[in-house]
């Protein structure tokens, strides 16, 4: 048995039968996944709530490779097993830009097309172009174009129908030497006018992404968390108008015609549960999106504490929040 407090971000304890580091791809050929299997990037959005009575695959696939450029493109493959904050400063050290609004996302790159990872109006489905990887049940190595990876909102067809199925090896990224930024979105230009930023370049909308993430969200090395645990939530425009005369400050953003998002965190707040604490779990004070572990919370303990959000939220607002957060 092999502890997995050290391989997920909420620091809870849990077992697992064995650990196998895959570094190469020639590695999934030789493993023997009758015995139930589990893949694994950087733990950094999963809940371990049981022992795992399998084989856990860690992808440490590593390396970056510029596959061809021209002046306005440079397309670069990327190991799955790479952390992707990593790639983003690579990035930026390059001067490659599409990804400085992804910055200090945690996580590794085989995890970004799972939950198709996105902040500050950019998405990972912007700027992939294709992935390479193992579908174990047919024991094959396979190509997905960008479409055929079904990307939604925090989603994919690696976390619908190829859920667990599917060793992601290495994704390749069309990223730009001809630059368009991404500024309108959340509080950036504010902080860029804070830095006293007139004329930003991509690696400055990546400093100022770091500093609202970082006066937002707890450091998962000193309190445990996976960042944000439920999805924003998307409601018809017919119920959000309705729920807008009984409260006039709920915010919304349209995303078309027919649906409107409404900020899970808003919704949470508004119940009372931001800042509350349940023994070691807690609501962060900061953003009540996030939940946390102040230190000995079991990965049950996490959920129930989620599973009461849910309920209170539920009842007084009749909206179904969904967690983004993958539950073991």
């Amino acid at each position: 048995m092999i502890s997995l407090k050290p391989f997920n971000s909420f620091g809870v304890e849990s077992f697992a039968k064995e650990m196998i580091q895959i570094q190469k791809e020639e590695d999934l050929i030789e493993v023997n996944y009758n015995e139930g299997y589990r893949i694994l990037g950087e733990g950094s959005n999963i809940l371990l709530t049981q022992n795992q009575a399998v084989i856990i695959l860690k992808n440490e696939i590593k390396g970056i490779q510029i596959l061809q450029e021209n002046d306005a493109y440079a397309y670069v493959k990327v190991g799955g097993g790479e952390s992707w904050h990593s790639i983003v400063l690579w990035a930026l050290q390059h001067n490659l830009g599409g990804i400085e609004n992804l910055s200090l996302i945690p996580g590794s790159v085989g995890a970004a097309p799972v939950q198709n990872i996105g902040a500050y109006g950019v998405e990972l489905k912007d700027v992939m172009v294709e992935l390479n990887g193992f579908h174990i049940p047919d024991r094959a190595f396979l190509k997905f174009t960008n479409p055929s990876c079904h990307f939604g909102y925090r989603t994919s067809i690696f976390k619908t129908e190829l859920k667990q199925n599917f060793f992601i090896n290495s994704i390749v990224l069309k990223l730009t030497k001809k630059h368009v930024l991404q500024l309108n979105y959340g509080t950036i230009l504010d902080e860029l006018n804070a830095l006293k930023i007139d004329n930003p370049k991509i690696q400055d909308v990546s400093k100022a992404i770091i500093n609202i993430r970082n006066s937002k969200l707890p450091n998962p090395a000193i309190l445990g968390n996976a960042g944000s645990f439920f999805k924003n939530t998307s409601i018809s425009r017919k119920e959000f108008n309705a729920l807008k005369l009984q409260f006039p400050q709920m915010p919304g953003y349209s995303e078309n015609d027919e649906f409107v998002k409404v900020p899970s965190g808003w919704l949470i707040d508004q119940c009372g549960w931001k800042g509350r604490r349940k023994g070691d779990v807690g609501s962060y004070e900061k953003q009540a999106l996030v939940l946390v572990n102040f230190g000995n919370a079991s990965g049950f303990e996490i959920l129930d504490f989620a599973m009461d959000i849910i309920t209170s939220v539920k009842n007084r607002f009749g909206i179904e929040l969904t967690p983004e957060v993958n539950i073991w």
